[in-house]
């Protein structure tokens, strides 16, 4: 048990073997042992790449949104456009990137709002959020094989009540509002959500 003065110890990571290879992530099986005990367990743990989640906001303050089918939860999810980035891949670069692809939009400025462990018990990887403002159509979508996707517009504050009533469930796409919400307050005259 740890000493409430010193809190919880920091495992030793031993080894790790990997157990399966995907397009997605891979699954690696890894030895710690803990530093006090002596223990020695194995956990799995899933390595899929960093993502990216992009804000992107119109000049009249409106929010590109995306819906598509997620064969996770056999049902359509209402989302901000985002995706998978490449192997040392900036993440403003990304997101304006996975914008473009999935909208049609692009906008400037861009920057970095902030980022996530999407879960650190299992995952190792990172999700990084980016608002993207002065979003206009410039471009023709590039969607992957398997995407569709409705592309539609709304004003902010129905986003963040959306987001705030639970019609948006998907957790990284409210974290990444969460993110916004507190610039959009710096921005708005009025209260960001009802």
């Amino acid at each position: 048990m740890p000493s409430p003065k010193t809190g919880p110890a920091r495992w030793e990571k031993l080894s790790h073997t990997t157990l399966a290879q995907t397009r997605v992530f891979d699954l690696h099986s890894t030895r710690y042992r803990h530093p006090v005990r002596k223990t020695e367990r194995d956990f799995i743990v899933a390595h899929p790449p960093d993502w990216v989640n992009v804000v992107a906001l119109t000049p009249d303050h409106r929010i590109v949104l995306v819906r598509q089918f997620r064969f996770g939860i056999n049902a359509f999810s209402l989302e901000i456009p985002g995706g998978v980035m490449h192997p040392g891949e900036d993440p403003v670069a990304a997101g304006r990137r996975e914008l473009r692809e999935e909208t049609g939009f692009a906008g400037a400025p861009a920057r970095l709002l902030g980022g996530v462990h999407p879960n650190p018990a299992i995952q190792s990887n990172r999700c990084h959020f980016v608002l993207v403002e002065q979003a206009v159509v410039t471009a023709a979508m590039e969607w992957d094989a398997d995407e569709e996707i409705e592309v539609l517009t709304r004003p902010v504050a129905e986003v963040l009540a959306l987001a705030h009533d639970g019609a948006i469930t998907h957790g990284l796409v409210l974290d990444a509002l969460l993110f916004f919400e507190r610039h959009w307050r710096t921005l708005s005259p009025g209260p960001a959500a009802p």
